[in-house]
């Protein structure tokens, strides 16, 4: 009730801190909480139902995986529809909150991909004409990061990052959450850059792990001469495809120098790479 109090004009970022800290410390928090701010964005006062909706956002950023589960259900997504729909409450609820819930979802369309409830509602309401185009999500909207982040996640292990988000998000002045968003775009940019640099390094090495061996069967019946002509060109295409892959590796290498353990699978695949193709030199060449 303090969180979202028509009275007072303002967010009162203090309450709406401690709401999303009684959800994340209460087990039945992250269930029951959806179901109390459905209420107060219904609210027929439109400041408490802008300010819900403040709270709602805030619990999307704070409160986790288990939080994003619950507004993703229909159950939850139908109360939100309710505010928009001409069959509810669509008729007498503000433009502004309106605005807002439409927002609100398709901001979750494209933080949340993944869950496909939310854009199942979303596409529904616009195929009733209910909302005509997509939203510009305004850039003091706050949004939440990814969900679930990967293990090492930049924002876990950029401490000063992390706590500099964490501040600018308790302000409530504009500017400071417009930044907020800024710092989170350009952290999820960094994260998305480092999670390809992980994924290349990966597929490569996997790459050269079944070229080497496929290469060395090959090369083991070549030296018995029961090798195939189809076999034959088989091994020449590995041998071309292997060749590729080692200035690969050398790029991956330049890249990983932070990282001793991925650096050391890298060096590792180099010294089996270079050894086949000094092999299949030996023996085909």
């Amino acid at each position: 009730d303090k969180a979202t109090d028509p009275s007072i004009p303002e967010e009162n970022w203090e309450c709406i801190q401690r709401f999303c800290d009684q959800v994340n410390a209460d087990i039945e928090g992250p269930s029951l909480a959806p179901r109390l701010l459905a209420h107060k964005i219904q609210s027929p006062q439109e400041i408490e139902a802008l300010h819900a909706l403040t709270v709602l956002e805030t619990c999307v950023n704070n409160c986790g995986e288990s939080f994003h589960h619950e507004i993703a259900k229909f159950r939850f997504l139908n109360e939100l529809i309710k505010v928009l729909s001409p069959k509810y409450y669509g008729t007498w609820s503000s433009e502004k909150v309106k605005s807002r819930v439409t927002e609100v979802i398709f901001s979750w369309t494209v933080w949340f991909p993944q869950e496909v409830k939310i854009r199942d509602a979303y596409q529904m309401l616009k195929k009733q004409g209910i909302v005509k185009e997509d939203p510009k999500v305004p850039e003091d909207k706050i949004l939440p990061p990814p969900s679930p982040r990967p293990q090492n996640s930049i924002f876990d292990t950029d401490e000063e990052k992390s706590k500099l988000l964490a501040r600018l998000l308790k302000s409530n002045h504009s500017e400071d959450l417009q930044a907020a968003n800024r710092l989170i775009k350009s952290m999820i940019k960094e994260e998305q850059e480092k999670s390809a640099k992980v994924s290349r390094r990966v597929n490569t090495i996997g790459e050269v792990s079944e070229n080497v061996k496929r290469m060395d069967e090959l090369l083991e019946n070549y030296k018995k001469q029961e090798l195939s002509k189809s076999d034959q060109e088989t091994l020449q295409t590995l041998f071309q495809r292997c060749e590729k892959l080692r200035p690969l590796l050398f790029r991956l290498a330049s890249e990983t120098v932070d990282d001793d353990e991925a650096l050391a699978e890298i060096l590792q695949a180099n010294d089996k790479l270079t050894q086949v193709l000094g092999q299949y030199r030996q023996v085909v060449a």
